[in-house]
């Protein structure tokens, strides 16, 4: 199942070892779902997670993203027909799309007001557990 997963999505993960977002990190570690990323979805990845505040290890991020590009699928996305209120989400629906992804897994759904996304379900790491169980 090919997902894209926000970057709060992966920080929730590592700062909550319990919580959703870390089980959906760990499906993603796994294998069970492939992430779908593009450079600019990368470049977001590495300097999210580097941020100081966090304290995580460059170890630890650069094995995260090492996995990422390792089972995940490039894409090459294509401009959004309609514009986000936040354009530094449009890379992640862009991607989405692009791949026709079953869903983008974000914690802050309000940034994705309704609207045509093909297939792609904009669903919160426990919607997404919830469906994924189905």
């Amino acid at each position: 199942m090919i997902v894209v997963v926000d970057t709060n999505v992966l920080v929730s993960g590592v700062l909550k070892p319990y919580s959703p977002a870390a089980s959906i990190l760990r499906m993603v570690v796994e294998g069970i779902i492939q992430p779908a990323y593009d450079l600019r979805i990368l470049a977001e990845y590495q300097e999210v997670l580097s941020r100081p505040k966090f304290k995580f290890g460059r170890e630890l991020v650069n094995s995260l993203l090492d996995q990422i590009e390792e089972e995940g699928l490039l894409i090459s996305a294509s401009p959004l027909k309609s514009p986000l209120p936040d354009p530094a989400d449009e890379p992640f629906l862009e991607v989405a799309v692009a791949a026709a992804a079953a869903a983008l897994v974000t914690g802050n759904r309000q940034h994705f007001p309704r609207g045509s996304y093909g297939a792609v379900k904009i669903l919160s790491p426990s919607e997404f557990l919830d469906m994924f169980r189905l």
